[in-house]
């Protein structure tokens, strides 16, 4: 029998299993690089793992540089949030964060080294002149007045659009490549613009800026990267990365491969869609929990582990897919079942009075914290004659099928005693407030009662014991009507109902001293995690991570 084990390779792997085997590269080198405009959202935690990963499969280097070219949308905010979520995530980048913004001579020195190949030249053309020139898929483009100037006006102008003698727009840096190239981003692609912002990182030293193409194949260059991973957008863009590379004479060029992005169904994840949520007030921010944005993962609760695993479950492919946010659902249900304590918490109480209950009486019940890991051990929950339980743990006239309570019924409370309903009371509204019951003794959880059985069992906790929360559970952003999730104006159909608040909800009040992050599993209720945002010391809030019921179905 073959004892060797069969190990799936991705077709990246593959591909840099080549490039070793034929010599063309000795040390793996990848890159993850944002460009500081927003909050990194799941997607990104995909191509963030995945260059991570295939760092560290290979023994090799992960850098983390930040692509900011364009200071128009740039801010240090957007840094400071994506280097959380890069070590949140753990992936641990190789030495110190590497910036675009550094090495900006160094592009300027290319672009005049294209100038003096006759490989790049200065354009007057109007932004929508040069879109008017570059023709359709099926017609070629027109070359521009200005393609045949001689080199030593073009290092001229150049030099001048440096020093800020032209306006916003009045110029650009053009490559000169091929106006009838049957692919649109071969033809003179503009490669410097004039933007007369202040950086970030740079201040106002420069007021000219390299585009993304342009810039982008010369920081991997710079930086020994060997093999630039990026999404299928940019597999038409490859022509110009590797033209770019080869006419800076690069003397070992990175090679660019291109894998399918993550789409998950049902959630906004563009980054414009997410700004304009943030500015319209529909969200509280870029971390809010209705978000898919890794910061808005983290702050409901999601674990790295989950994301991690989410992430490999999704596969590595060249054909763009669409997973179920389902699938995430229960990468982080599988991760936090075996790790968190079960408590009592009542999201939407009502009192249950246990009439023959003795008054002042008050009962410790030993409670495993969680059945599937011993090493969580147990604890003591305080019992007595006035309880809350759920609002949908009793009915007045109860469909069939429903266990719970209803007047005559009988029903375990979870680790106590079975209780019988015997009335009820209401409000002038008609609302139940208070539901009476009687109790057996003989039926403590311990006295292995048998003489007879119910059907159903409810969570409680004991009202003088218990302490008051606030809790917020969340359901899809957007919702689909009609079969789609926009509507005519191009919006996303928003679901009024993706947040309700609980300012009422009744835990066990140890919970009390939950801190930030700290998850629990609320018994029957889904997995919550206090907001590190709004809870306050002795006031934490709980987030609904999850429910515990799963729609979907691992293969």
């Amino acid at each position: 029998m073959d004892t060797n084990e069969t190990i799936s390779r991705n077709f990246i792997e593959r591909e840099i299993d080549k490039d070793i085997k034929e010599g063309k590269t000795t040390k793996v080198v990848t890159r993850f690089p944002p460009e500081p405009n927003g909050y990194l959202h799941i997607g990104h935690a995909k191509s963030i793992l995945l260059n991570y990963g295939l760092a560290r499969e290979y023994k090799g280097e992960f850098n983390l540089r930040f692509d900011d070219t364009n200071p128009t949308k740039e801010d240090v905010e957007f840094v400071d949030s994506i280097k959380d979520d890069i070590k949140w995530l753990g992936a641990n980048w190789n030495g110190d964060i590497h910036y675009a913004s550094n090495y900006f001579e160094k592009m300027y020195e290319c672009a005049v080294y294209l100038i003096k190949k006759g490989k790049a030249y200065v354009c007057d053309l109007t932004a929508d002149e040069i879109r008017q020139y570059r023709g359709t898929l099926s017609e070629p483009g027109k070359e521009s007045p200005y393609r045949d100037r001689t080199i030593e006006e073009n290092l001229r102008l150049f030099e001048e659009m440096r020093a800020g003698k032209y306006a916003d727009g009045e110029k650009v840096l053009r490559a000169r490549i091929d106006m009838a190239s049957p692919n649109i981003n071969m033809r003179d692609p503009v490669i410097y613009r004039i933007s007369h912002m202040t950086h970030h990182n740079t201040g106002d030293e420069w007021c000219i800026y390299p585009m993304y193409d342009f810039a982008h194949p010369i920081e991997d260059a710079i930086e020994g990267i060997t093999h630039s991973i990026c999404t299928l957008e940019f597999e038409d863009h490859r022509p110009l990365y590797d033209w770019v590379v080869q006419e800076t004479d690069w003397e070992n060029p990175p090679r660019q491969i291109e894998f399918a992005k993550l789409y998950l169904d049902g959630v906004v994840t563009g980054k414009r869609y997410i700004k304009k949520l943030v500015e319209e007030g529909i969200v509280d921010g870029w971390d809010d929990p209705r978000l898919v944005t890794i910061a808005a993962l983290r702050r409901r609760g999601f674990t790295p582990e989950s994301i991690r695993n989410f992430i490999e479950l999704s596969g590595v492919s060249k054909a763009n897919s669409t997973s179920d946010y389902a699938l995430l659902e229960y990468c982080v249900r599988e991760d936090m079942k075996p790790g968190r304590s079960r408590m009592y918490a009542v999201l939407d109480p009502i009192r249950l009075v246990i009439d023959n209950y003795p008054e002042d009486q008050v009962e410790y019940f030993d409670v495993v914290n969680n059945v599937e890991n011993e090493a969580l051990g147990s604890r003591k929950v305080p019992f007595s004659k006035e309880l809350y339980i759920e609002r949908t743990d009793f009915m007045e006239e109860p469909p069939k099928k429903y266990f719970r309570l209803y007047p005559g019924n009988e029903v375990r409370l979870m680790n106590a005693y079975f209780v019988k309903c015997v009335d009820y009371e209401k409000d002038e509204n008609g609302n139940v407030t208070v539901v009476h019951c009687t109790y057996d003794p003989a039926t403590r959880s311990d006295l292995n009662f048998t003489e007879r059985k119910v059907k159903g069992t409810i969570h409680w906790v004991s009202a003088a014991h218990s302490a008051r929360v606030e809790a917020r559970l969340y359901e899809n952003l957007v919702m689909e009507i009609d079969g789609s999730i926009k509507n005519e104006s191009g919006d996303y159909n928003i679901n009024p109902d993706s947040l309700t608040v609980l300012t009422d909800c009744r835990v066990e009040a140890s919970l009390l001293d939950a801190k930030p992050y700290d998850a629990f599993q609320f018994v029957r209720n889904g997995y919550f995690s206090v907001d590190p945002k709004d809870s306050k010391e002795g006031a934490p809030v709980f987030n609904r991570v999850v429910s515990l019921k799963s729609s979907y179905k691992p293969s």
